[in-house]
């Protein structure tokens, strides 16, 4: 039996703890988050996790591997601010190219520009899930940060309508003038909610 957390040995016996469940609850109280669990050198079904927590330690090799929610939180936002620095390109060339009358050519560019807005507010909405951070009182400006993913949800929406109907004037006009906008209010919101896990 051998409970390794982060590549240390854990004193199981001295703390007391017969289940993996006490193992990961001990971890949670340390601020911890589990990122990666081995049992017997197997990923368990999470589907099945109360029966996991269940599980006894003993005669069982548990590996763990965990990190700090704080810091997991600021590599994701600094993940997502490095995508929007890069969509920032594509949007503008689609633009470009609508334009000029090369609707193909646009929605190459902008399908790589969706997939990265939708991981932008979804890894907003899972950070502030993480860390408790209600998004109603993160401020951007004279905004709440909920107001912003609000329009954002709002203008993929418009984005998505104007590609169906074949309505590339719209669209053009979406991407050349308010979603630039909108690349301007993610800065700003990455920003301050980079405030509230700073203070956190």
């Amino acid at each position: 039996m051998s409970v390794t957390v982060d590549h240390e040995p854990l004193a199981t016996e001295k703390l007391g703890f017969k289940t993996i469940g006490q193992v990961l609850s001990h971890l949670q109280r340390g601020n911890r988050l589990v990122t990666n669990l081995l049992i017997d050198g197997r990923a368990p079904d999470l589907d099945g996790i109360h029966a996991v927590r269940l599980s006894p330690i003993n005669g069982h090799t548990i590996f763990i591997e965990t990190a700090e929610p704080r810091e997991m939180a600021i590599n994701v936002l600094d993940e997502v601010e490095e995508q929007l620095d890069d969509v920032d390109d594509l949007r503008s060339e689609a633009a470009d190219l609508l334009q000029r009358n090369q609707p193909g050519k646009a929605m190459e560019k902008l399908s790589g520009c969706f997939a990265v807005w939708q991981t932008a507010q979804e890894s907003v909405l899972k950070v502030g899930q993480l860390l408790r951070i209600n998004l109603e009182l993160v401020r951007v400006g004279s905004e709440s940060l909920s107001a912003i993913l609000h329009r954002f949800a709002e203008q993929l929406r418009q984005i998505k309508t104007a590609i169906e109907h074949r309505d590339f004037v719209t669209l053009g006009d979406i991407l050349a003038y308010e979603a630039e906008e909108t690349g301007i209010q993610w800065r700003n919101a990455l920003a301050s909610i980079r405030e509230v896990v700073g203070v956190k």
